[in-house]
């Protein structure tokens, strides 16, 4: 579990890491958002409410990578090929540039660098007991999960590794998993979920 000069030393990196890195891709989020624009009507940003440390709820950022028409709560993409996807959308998501906007959300306090990916605040219902443990640290960019197999595990598997990242929560595990993730963007490898359990299918819209 984290402590209390862990929770100090994790937001003192984030800041080290978000502050440079919103400032270098600010000309990239520019682009971004003009292209998404273009292509497409309906707005850059994508917001939702998600669940937050404690299961508080937050504001969550991502750039829209769906058509504005298309039912907001459906199936995540299982592929490349899936038709609500824009053609700036699934090039966003192959390269996990969709995720940029969450700087923000790290900025503001909402979110670290690293733990467990934010759910919808629903969800939290249908977890047991072991499961809710993953809401004792704040939600991450990335996290255990990320790295340890991404839309090739199952929801279950998803929420045992959180659950794990939170007993086991290290200064030293944030920075391999930051490290890994890095590796894992330019891989591109397992980026669109492959396989669901019964109770997940009609759920969710963006990646998680």
């Amino acid at each position: 579990m984290e402590s209390a000069i862990l929770r100090i030393v994790k937001r003192i990196l984030d800041l080290l890491i978000c502050l440079p890195a919103t400032a270098l891709f600010l000309p990239v989020f520019a682009v971004i958002i003009l292209a998404i624009r273009i292509s497409s009507k309906g707005p850059a940003i994508f917001k939702q409410e998600r669940a937050g440390k404690n299961g508080e709820p937050f504001i969550f950022y991502k750039f829209r990578t769906m058509k504005v028409d298309v039912e907001p709560f459906g199936p995540s993409p299982k592929s490349g090929d899936d038709p609500r996807l824009t053609r700036i959308g699934k090039f966003l998501r192959e390269y996990s540039l969709d995720e940029l906007p969450q700087l923000f959300n790290v900025l503001k306090a909402d979110m670290n660098m690293v733990g467990p990916r934010p759910l919808y605040v629903s969800q939290m219902a249908e977890w047991n007991e072991r499961q809710k443990k993953r809401l004792a640290v704040k939600p991450g960019l990335t996290g255990l999960a990320q790295i340890s197999g991404r839309g090739g595990l199952t929801r279950e598997d998803k929420l045992e590794l959180d659950v794990k990242y939170v007993e086991t929560a290290s200064l030293w595990l944030d920075l391999k998993i930051i490290l890994r993730t890095t590796a894992q963007v330019f891989r591109r490898k397992n980026i669109y979920e492959k396989r669901y359990s019964q109770t997940e299918e009609t759920r969710g819209d963006e990646r998680q």
